[in-house]
C-alpha cells in the first residue's frame, strides 16, 4: 500500500491535481444527479453512453465485435496478444454496456497485452437475477469451447460487473468448470442488500438511493441471494485475487469484506485502496494518470498469474 501511494503522491504534479478535481466535480454535476430513481432508466442509458465518450479508448488496439453462446461481445485484441481476459462492465446491472467502459478495457487490453472480451449481458430490470450470471457464463463456456486455456484465462470486472464476476465463478464452481486464472474487481459490489455500505458523502458517482433501486430491479425481493450478493455464498477455491476500490466511495466496505471473507475461506486476496479517489475511477484512464497506474497494477497481477498451458499449477484452477 505504501509503494501505491508514494507512487501516486510523484505522479500527482499540479496539473494532474487540477484534472482530478474537474473530473471530480464533473462527475457530481453530470453523472450522480442522473443516477437516480427519478430520472428514467432508457434515458440514464443513454446519458451514460453519451458521457463515456469523453474517455478516450487506447490507441494501437484494435477492436471488433463478436458473438458468444448468443451474447454479442466487444472484443479488444493487441497485435499478438495469447491471453484473454473477460471483462464484466458495471453499472448497477441496469445500465453499462461495452461502449461505456471502452476507456478502460481497451486501456486493460494494452498494458495487459491480452484479448479482453466484454459481454454485452443483459439489464436489469428487463432481465432480472440470474440472466446476467446465465450470459457471463455462456460467454465463458464458449471461450473454453473455442480452446481457451483456462491457465491463460482470468475473469474481471468493476462495481456491479466485480460483484457479477464473482457471482459468475460461483456458478462456474456450481456446473463443475475449470476455473480462470485469477480474478481483477474494480471496486466490487458485492452485498446488495446495502446494510454495510461505506458511509461517506465523497462519492461523487453513486447514491444510496440508486443503489437500492437499482438492488431492487436486479434482486428483486431477495438480494441476499449469493447470485445477487455472492459475498454470501461458497468463497473457498477461487483463484488469486486483486482488488482495487477508491477511498472515497460508498461501496468500500463491499472490498473489505469480500477480502476478509476470501481469507476466511482459505484464499489468497489482496485490496488496493487508492486515496482521495472516488468509485471506478479507472473509467478515466488516458485522462488521469491514478488511472493508468491502477490499470498497469491490474496488468501487472493478470500476466504474473497467466501460466503456460503444460505448467503443473494450471491443474489447480480446477475444481
Amino acid at each position: 500500500m505504501n509503494t501505491i501511494t508514494d507512487s501516486l503522491r510523484r505522479q500527482r504534479r499540479p496539473d494532474q491535481r487540477l484534472l482530478a478535481a474537474a473530473l471530480r466535480r464533473a462527475l457530481q454535476l453530470l453523472f450522480k444527479p442522473m443516477a437516480h430513481p427519478r430520472i428514467g432508466i432508457a434515458t440514464q442509458r443513454r446519458w451514460q453512453e453519451a458521457l463515456a465518450r469523453t474517455n478516450p479508448g487506447a490507441r494501437g488496439v484494435p477492436h471488433h465485435n463478436m458473438e458468444a453462446g448468443g451474447v454479442r461481445c466487444r472484443v479488444y485484441q493487441p497485435e499478438g496478444a495469447d491471453t484473454t481476459v473477460l471483462y464484466l462492465h458495471g453499472g448497477a446491472y441496469i445500465t453499462g454496456s461495452p461502449s461505456t467502459h471502452h476507456g478502460l478495457t481497451s486501456h486493460l487490453a494494452r498494458h495487459s497485452q491480452a484479448r479482453v472480451v466484454v459481454p454485452d449481458y443483459r439489464l436489469s430490470p428487463e432481465h432480472p437475477c440470474p440472466a446476467a450470471i446465465e450470459d457471463a457464463v455462456a460467454v465463458y463456456q464458449t471461450l473454453l469451447d473455442q480452446g481457451t486455456d483456462t491457465a491463460r484465462l482470468a475473469l474481471a470486472g468493476d462495481s456491479a460487473g466485480g460483484g457479477l464476476a464473482v457471482a459468475t465463478l460461483l456458478a462456474l464452481k456450481q456446473a463443475r468448470l475449470p476455473l480462470p486464472a485469477s480474478l481483477f474487481l474494480i471496486s466490487p459490489w458485492v452485498d446488495l442488500t446495502l446494510t454495510r455500505l461505506f458511509d461517506t458523502d465523497r462519492d461523487v458517482m453513486l447514491s444510496q438511493a440508486w443503489l437500492a433501486d437499482a438492488a431492487r430491479a436486479y434482486g428483486g425481493d431477495h438480494p441476499e441471494r449469493p447470485q445477487c450478493s455472492p459475498i454470501n455464498g461458497d468463497l473457498a477455491g477461487l483463484p488469486p485475487v486483486l482488488i482495487q476500490a477508491g477511498a472515497d466511495e460508498i461501496l468500500l466496505n463491499d472490498s473489505h469484506r469480500l477480502a476478509r471473507a476470501v481469507r476466511d475461506a482459505g484464499g489468497q486476496i489482496r485490496v488496493q485502496v487508492h486515496p482521495q479517489r472516488w468509485h471506478d475511477f479507472q473509467l478515466h484512464a488516458g485522462l488521469l494518470a491514478d488511472a493508468d497506474l491502477a490499470l498497469r497494477g491490474g496488468a501487472g497481477f493478470l500476466r504474473h498469474h497467466f501460466r503456460q498451458p503444460d505448467h503443473p499449477a494450471a491443474e489447480q484452477t480446477r475444481p
